[in-house]
């Protein structure tokens, strides 16, 4: 494991053998920009405008655009095809500023974990991971300080809520992955490698709207990351109307952090459950895959499709162009289900899950569940987590159990937690609640984990 700490006066980072590595690309908001504005947000309409109202004309944007995302250039005395006068206006103006890394680990297999300093103090620290398997390299993105929900089994929740990320704080993320794979390459050759985005890091995406969309947008945008749609897929506990705002302006993958069959168990393990139960979040799935890309998706892909579409054009598709093409016909809902030993991993509840989803077209990734000091759950068997995969492979459902990765820097699913400045008071009640079970005597009106996962497992049923 290689861990790399970055000392924010020197902005350097030291590495486990004691070396530094300079990060002086990262930008980090200073007192000189206060009176600027961060270019790395915007979409390519916002920055259109930007270079509007500046006296600049339009297609300085997608220039723009191209440096920081593609090239990782964050200087404007680099960018040589803008005008020399444009350079020096831009310098009193505006600055291009990921946020501030803090602390970075790489993991034995290859799975990469950033800590970002987001605002003032120690209570503004968010978490990012990359994993890399199979030619791809997944990014793990966070849109909240902490999380608005507090979901049972996640380490997240328990941390509280500070407040949403600005879109540059969740964009940076990315291009600070990317920046790390292309930091060493001349500008001219360097690559994008990051291959797919997942917004499941820390926060639910849904409750900070806006910024989350803006961000997906310039990942989708050929000018920036250009990434497929298929390739960025926003993660959400069940935030029934934001789900179908969602498919009014932007066509992106879709996953469901279900966790439970019945609303019963899914009370207690999602308990947004309760507000929008599952009845409703399945009819919102269904709606979502039903419905093509909006109407409001102006992409330069997308007017390519079109154009193709009308031409009738005779062409070779891959999946990503055959899936813009028809996007009805192989769109889905991805089902992430985490493995509670005893809790949700029974026969019943895996005939429950296969009756919950008749009719869905969708595709169900089970969790082996990443234990956090005095989670009120452990890890449900391997032969108990291979036995609930055949039951759905048999009923005709593609099910596949997710490799459990980067473990050894607390980087695996469920495990990010950064450092929340808790405006919930949620932390706290959490930690005193610790301090409780472990003062008081067993009883039944306090059980034990054991008999917690007894009550849970039997719920539903």
């Amino acid at each position: 494991m290689n861990v790399e700490v970055v000392d924010a006066q020197a902005s350097s980072f030291t590495q486990g053998d004691g070396s530094s590595n300079c990060a002086s690309d990262v930008a980090t908001p200073t007192d000189k920009n206060a009176n600027k504005v961060n270019l790395l947000g915007m979409t390519r309409k916002e920055l259109e405008t930007y270079f509007e109202t500046i006296g600049e004309k339009k297609f300085r944007a997608a220039q723009m655009m191209k440096w920081i995302h593609q090239l990782g250039v964050t200087d404007f005395n680099e960018m040589t095809n803008l005008a020399g006068a444009l350079r020096e206006k831009l310098s009193r103006v505006a600055y291009v500023a990921a946020p501030e890394v803090v602390h970075r680990e790489y993991s034995n297999d290859g799975t990469r974990k950033w800590v970002f300093r987001v605002g003032d103090g120690a209570g503004s620290l968010v978490e990012t991971v990359l994993i890399p398997a199979d030619g791809r390299k997944t990014l793990c993105i966070s849109s909240q300080v902490g999380c608005a929900l507090d979901c049972s089994f996640c380490s997240t929740g328990k941390q509280g809520f500070q407040r949403d990320l600005l879109p540059a704080e969740i964009i940076g993320q990315l291009w600070v992955a990317n920046q790390s794979y292309m930091e060493d390459t001349p500008v001219g050759e360097r690559t994008r490698t990051v291959t797919n985005v997942v917004m499941m890091g820390m926060g639910e995406p849904l409750l900070n709207f806006e910024p989350v969309v803006a961000s997906m947008q310039l990942m989708l945008d050929d000018h920036a990351y250009g990434m497929s749609k298929r390739r960025v897929t926003l993660s959400t506990s069940g935030i029934v109307p934001m789900i179908d705002k969602l498919g009014d302006v932007i066509d992106v993958a879709l996953a469901i952090s279900l966790h439970a069959p019945n609303d019963e168990l899914r009370n207690e393990l999602v308990p947004i459950n309760k507000k929008y139960p599952l009845v409703e979040l399945m009819a919102a799935a269904r709606r979502y895959v039903e419905r093509g890309a909006p109407l409001t998706d102006k992409s330069a892909q997308h007017k390519a499709v079109q154009a193709k579409m009308a031409q009738k054009a005779a062409v070779t598709l891959d999946d990503d162009q055959d899936d813009a093409l028809e996007p009805s016909r192989k769109k889905h809902v991805t089902i992430e289900y985490v493995m509670l030993d005893g809790v949700n991993d029974q026969p019943l509840h895996a005939k429950q899950l296969i009756q919950l989803l008749n009719g869905l077209p969708s595709k169900i990734n089970l969790i082996p569940f990443n234990p956090f000091p005095h989670a009120p759950y452990g890890r449900s068997s391997r032969n108990r987590i291979m036995a609930f995969q055949k039951a759905l492979s048999d009923a005709g459902y593609v099910c596949t159990v997710r490799t459990t990765r980067g473990d050894d820097i607390d980087a695996a699913c469920g495990q990010l937690v950064g450092q929340v400045a808790d405006r919930t008071r949620r932390a706290e009640k959490w930690k005193q609640k610790i301090v409780e079970h472990q003062n008081a005597n067993t009883s039944k009106s306090d059980p034990t984990s054991s008999q917690r996962r007894e009550i849970l497992r039997t719920r539903g049923s």
